[in-house]
């Protein structure tokens, strides 16, 4: 990907990059020492002075991902030149791991690239855990990745609870820190981080329906959330309870009921106010009869 701007002012050439072509200082850094920022056709350092009518010129190469690329069905909720947002699928890892470098959503993200003819390598801005299931925005360049890091993100999920909240409405307030190593589990605790969850029941008919909104992002921040209250997500096999895990059996849940629903935030390129919904949800992963 080739970036390009006429600079109509003078200044460091790093003030350019980061006020007018909106590069962060990671991104300029790691292009800085291979030679990949040009002023009028020829490699300057970020120090430089550039001058009015200068043209900058911003060389960002994708590296090869070392896992293989995959031919498989990707279900793409929206697509421009800078993002993709796709549906992934429940008992799907987002990213390859020492033990398993294929079966992933990044491999078949690659394999999808690679069939456009896209020089793009992997570029998550949401993550989800494996079970958890729904939309997950990527960038397709480095560029649209840092801009996007740096977007303030808004996201919905959807959950079927064992049990619920009282009020139809709230926030759960509630700090979150680690459990001793080698643990990888959370839980809430006084000196944990502080973190919060806004909740709307949307339906409550033998099993409760929540959207949670969250506030903060810790990491498994809204099962252990739901779990804390009394009223934990079906299908979790880390934070349930004894009850919800048997309920859960009982309807043959083997994953938690946990959806990325929505996405809301403001196009880094185009300025444009995005709304993006996955096609998943949790009612449709099973009988609620």
């Amino acid at each position: 990907m080739e970036l390009s701007h006429i600079a109509t002012r003078e200044g460091r050439l790093s003030t350019i990059l980061r006020e007018e072509m909106k590069l962060s200082a990671g991104l300029m850094n790691k292009l800085k020492w291979n030679d990949r920022i040009l002023v009028n056709g020829k490699p300057q350092h970020t120090d430089y002075q550039v001058k009015v009518s200068d043209t900058v010129t911003v060389l960002m190469d994708e590296s090869k991902p070392q896992y293989p690329a995959e031919d498989g069905a990707l279900d793409i909720i929206y697509e421009d030149d800078y993002i993709l947002a796709v549906d992934k699928k429940p008992q799907m890892l987002i990213h390859p791991s020492r033990s398993r470098d294929t079966g992933t959503l990044a491999n078949l993200v690659i394999g999808y690239y690679q069939k456009k003819g896209l020089p793009s390598a992997f570029h998550p801005v949401t993550r989800l855990d494996r079970d958890t299931f729904g939309i997950v925005l990527l960038a397709k360049n480095a560029y649209a990745h840092a801009l996007l890091q740096a977007t303030q993100l808004q996201k919905t999920y959807h959950a079927l609870t064992f049990g619920g909240p009282e009020e139809d409405s709230g926030i759960i307030d509630a700090p979150i820190q680690r459990l001793p190593l080698p643990s990888l589990l959370r839980q809430v605790h006084p000196d944990g981080k502080p973190s919060q969850t806004q909740y709307t029941v949307l339906q409550w008919d033998k099993i409760c329906k929540l959207a949670l909104a969250p506030i903060t992002g810790r990491t498994h921040q809204l099962r252990v959330h739901c779990a804390y209250m009394g009223f934990p997500i079906l299908g979790d096999p880390q934070y349930g309870s004894d009850a919800s895990k048997a309920f859960s059996e009982s309807l043959g849940l083997n994953y938690q009921q946990l959806c990325a629903k929505r996405l809301e935030f403001i196009h880094p390129i185009t300025g444009e106010e995005m709304s993006l919904e996955s096609k998943m949800d949790v009612r449709a992963t099973m009988s609620l009869s």
